[in-house]
């Protein structure tokens, strides 16, 4: 059911977690023409701030790479909310949308299923990038639910998934998971860079299957932008 969002099997997408549009728009031309980047995600912050429509007109003068939407986390409302969600995201523009369906299987079935209807991509994630958020180590999220995000997703025709960039071993199960779900699963890793993900472990880890590094300040806030990019395009295009 999804239609393939990247250009390339391998690539990066900067994390726009900037504050004004100026500083969006530095990023985007900064960016937009190195190969191996492969689209843009957008977040709460300038979406609330300058409205999600602003945000995307402002990328899409200068590239048309795909640009995804991550709402931080959507997918926990009542299932009722998809359609009106999903159809927000759609009117400003988007390509594709983050969920993080804790809300339970009827919530995350409904949200998909807007998406898709609405023809956005839904990109499915379960395990978060930070600490104790899993109850084994001290966290509310039970590692079996996890799981069964993902498994969900992938019956409901989710063929993207985000994964735990700065956790190897965790990508390496959730890839054995899905393989045995779906043909080709692809993975999309926040974590990579200040949160302490290694850009190379994080790729070995998915075994040659389609995957995309999210990064953002490694990128946007260093001091040279597009030599940051350009390394990490680098390391994902020899995956």
């Amino acid at each position: 059911m999804t239609r393939n969002l990247f250009h390339l099997k391998y690539g990066i997408i900067p994390a726009c977690d900037v504050k004004s549009l100026a500083e969006l728009e530095n990023l985007v031309e900064l960016t937009a023409d190195i190969e191996g980047i492969v689209g843009y995600k957008i977040g709460f912050s300038l979406g609330l701030s300058h409205g999600l429509s602003a945000v995307v007109d402002k990328i899409k003068r200068h590239t048309d790479l795909p640009i995804i939407y991550d709402h931080q986390k959507a997918g926990t409302d009542i299932p009722q909310m998809g359609e009106l969600f999903a159809r927000t995201c759609s009117e400003s523009g988007v390509t594709g949308v983050i969920i993080f369906p804790q809300a339970g299987p009827v919530t995350e079935e409904a949200f998909i299923r807007a998406l898709f209807n609405e023809g956005l991509t839904p990109l499915v994630g379960g395990e978060m990038t930070h600490q104790k958020y899993l109850d084994q180590d001290g966290g509310f999220i039970r590692n079996e639910s996890i799981k069964k995000m993902y498994l969900y997703g992938a019956k409901n025709g989710v063929e993207y998934f985000i994964v735990p960039g700065n956790k190897p071993e965790k990508i390496s199960g959730y890839v054995k998971l899905l393989k045995n779900e779906i043909p080709q699963p692809m993975f999309c890793m926040p974590g990579i860079g200040r949160q302490g993900g290694d850009i190379k472990s994080a790729f070995e880890a998915t075994e040659g299957l389609p995957a995309y590094g999210i990064i953002g300040r490694a990128i946007y806030a260093a001091s040279d932008i597009r030599k940051a990019a350009k390394k990490y395009c680098a390391v994902a295009l020899e995956s």
